[in-house]
């Protein structure tokens, strides 16, 4: 079964960037909205920024200003630069794409963690 796959976490210090990718593991028709979530420890995942096929994006107030959300619908794959991070970024962060199949994909979550 495709997943989507992620990459780019680490550990940075606060003030600093990282930019985090997702692409599918195998072939699928393509994707409608894709974004971003988060789940810090003992807390609900949320929403971190979704972004349309047309390109429409949307952000979490948290992180307005400082993260970019982009895609490439020729490659489906999907971006998410992040800068000026705070330590309350720390979380597992999820790509996520509703396929136009109707499926919701998700994929494995990677780490990002601030440290202050």
């Amino acid at each position: 079964q495709v997943q989507l796959v992620e990459s780019g976490g680490g550990l940075v210090q606060a003030g600093g960037s990282l930019r985090l990718s997702c692409a599918p593991s195998g072939i699928i028709l393509g994707f409608n909205v894709m974004g971003w979530y988060r789940q810090a420890p003992g807390k609900e995942r949320e929403r971190v920024a979704t972004i349309t096929s047309g390109g429409t994006t949307i952000y979490a107030d948290s992180v307005k200003g400082r993260f970019t959300i982009s895609r490439d619908n020729a490659k489906m794959t999907l971006r998410l630069q992040m800068n000026s991070l705070k330590p309350e970024d720390t979380a597992v962060y999820y790509c996520n794409g509703l396929g136009y199949n109707g499926i919701n994909y998700w994929g494995q979550g990677t780490q990002v963690t601030v440290s202050s």
